[in-house]
């Protein structure tokens, strides 16, 4: 069978570093090829280098038996190649429409002046947009849809390139049960098409629903090629991170609840915009306490209002017994509140710090007065403080003068928590904590998670992963149209129970 797109000992070297080294892979028409490794083992660099983003040191890219040593992203485009990524590329100022051909918005002549022909641009939209399931209006703006329906435009926008190979990166990791079942289904329109998808995910249930081979990477090297068919999940997880991966040793429910003082405590937190209200719950020491349900269920938005990074109405927070007034999160970071947010890009670090910097600007703020306005800061303490962190949650990188935003996944989130324990927060709230991580990178959260409790820091996770919850959290707290609507303890949780009690109705 004739390759959509084979590559040849695709190798990648940066100063210092080798990203890939010597990998092939290929991708046959209305496949779905998954892409499988921990962050770091070379699987965007290899994509990248379809999109003409990354030039190869050396290899071979052949695309209808034309052979090309790098790839241009013009060049790219016209082999008909898309990627979508995790952070989606949709512009939330313009419309649905205007996404789909930006750069190339066809115009017509109008009195002698040539004007954007609007009517062709929402008509071929349309077309674009039925054949994936998008019930929207082609001049609806980006901004004004959910995250599942902003996906929808990135692949219709594939569409309308006439894209024969798309490249999903995490295409899940902020889907619902049922949005990702709808994205299943047009990937498997899209393969009636003979259309070609490389899917990157860490989940690695998805892999047998919807993938038909899967090639690993590890370290930038390739690992093997498999048929999906023939294999089960757990025969994946040794070929990626050779070693084997064990969950958290949950706590002895009984015995926290029989030693342990209560750390932290909210009574009837309810936000102004009511999407948390009534929330009461508390969390003892030793204990990592768990919120699921589904997404827009009020969990992150209970947490925002904890931190402060929204209003509440009514409620109290207690902490060590004291109550604590919480009006922003400069406040809630002073009194010994940390928050991990679940969008690590674009709220949990700063995109043009590097790991020392990132580190030390908790420390700062916590040092400082006025509201953050006053402070010294103190470079030699400061890169001291991260090396240390570094090394206890062993992050790699080169050094911590490395740029955050260059660290895999894992990593950035390892330096995340690092700058809170670098002002020795007392509660940590973790907000899906291992979204768009590595298998292997998700056990050593867990364990950090784990060690951190038992050390007296209270902990809360927030993850829509019903698993994960399970395999961490000691108690799980439920939530349901902004209220809970459940509690259970580790012993007696288990998906259906979670589940049900999300989605029933009182």
């Amino acid at each position: 069978m004739e390759y959509l797109v084979e590559m040849k000992n695709m190798t990648m070297k940066f100063p210092g570093v080798i990203a890939l080294n010597n990998v092939s892979f290929a991708l046959k028409p209305g496949e779905v090829h998954v892409l499988l490794g921990e962050n770091g083992a070379g699987k965007s660099t290899l994509v990248k280098m379809l999109s003409g983003i990354n030039r190869p040191t050396q290899g071979e890219i052949i695309i209808g038996g034309k052979s090309y040593a790098y790839l241009t992203p013009k060049k790219s485009a016209e082999n008909k190649i898309a990627l979508i990524y995790q952070e989606l590329s949709v512009i939330n100022e313009l419309s649905i429409a205007e996404n789909l051909y930006v750069g190339k918005l066809p115009h017509k002549k109008v009195a002698g002046i040539s004007l954007v022909d609007y009517k062709t641009i929402n008509e071929n939209a349309k077309k674009y947009m039925d054949a994936i399931g998008l019930k929207r209006n082609p001049s609806t703006l980006v901004q004004d849809i959910s995250i599942s329906e902003k996906q929808q435009v990135e692949i219709a926008k594939a569409l309308a390139s006439e894209a024969k190979i798309i490249v999903m990166d995490e295409p899940t990791s902020s889907l619902s049960i049922e949005e990702t079942e709808e994205l299943f289904r047009i990937i498997r329109n899209l393969k009636k098409q003979g259309i070609g998808i490389i899917y990157i995910s860490h989940k690695l249930k998805e892999i047998k629903e919807i993938g038909d081979r899967v090639t690993v990477l590890k370290d930038g090297c390739y690992v093997g090629t498999r048929e999906v068919a023939e294999l089960e999940v757990d025969d994946l997880i040794p070929m990626m991170v050779g070693r084997k991966i064990t969950g958290n040793h949950l706590g002895n429910r009984e015995q926290i609840e029989k030693d342990n003082e209560v750390i932290f405590k909210v009574e009837n937190l309810t936000r102004k915009d009511g999407t948390a209200r009534n929330i009461s719950f508390e969390v003892r020491k030793g204990e990592i306490v768990g919120f699921g349900g589904l997404i827009g269920a009020g969990r992150s938005e209970c947490m925002e209002g904890i931190f402060g990074a929204k209003p509440i109405s009514s409620g109290k927070i207690y902490l060590r017994g004291k109550e604590l007034k919480i009006k922003d999160t400069y406040e809630a970071l002073k009194q010994g509140i940390a928050m991990v947010t679940e969008n690590r890009r674009e709220t949990g670090f700063f995109q043009n710090f590097n790991i020392w910097q990132e580190t030390s600007v908790t420390t700062n703020l916590k040092k400082s007065k006025l509201g953050g306005v006053t402070g010294l800061l103190n470079e030699k303490a400061e890169r001291a403080k991260a090396e240390e962190e570094v090394e206890a949650l062993n992050t790699k990188c080169s050094s911590v003068d490395q740029m955050t935003v260059n660290l895999s996944g894992g990593n950035q989130q390892k330096v995340i928590i690092g700058k809170w324990l670098a002002i020795d927060a007392d509660v940590f709230i973790f907000d899906e904590p291992t979204k768009g991580i590595d298998v292997g990178a998700k056990s050593e959260i867990y364990a950090i998670m784990r060690k951190m409790a038992e050390a007296g820091k209270a902990i809360i996770m927030v993850s829509s992963d019903m698993p994960e919850l399970l395999q961490t959290c000691d108690r799980i707290i439920v939530f349901k149209n902004g209220e809970i609507s459940g509690v259970l303890n580790s012993e007696e949780a288990t998906e259906e129970k979670i589940m049900y009690a999300a989605v029933t109705v009182d």
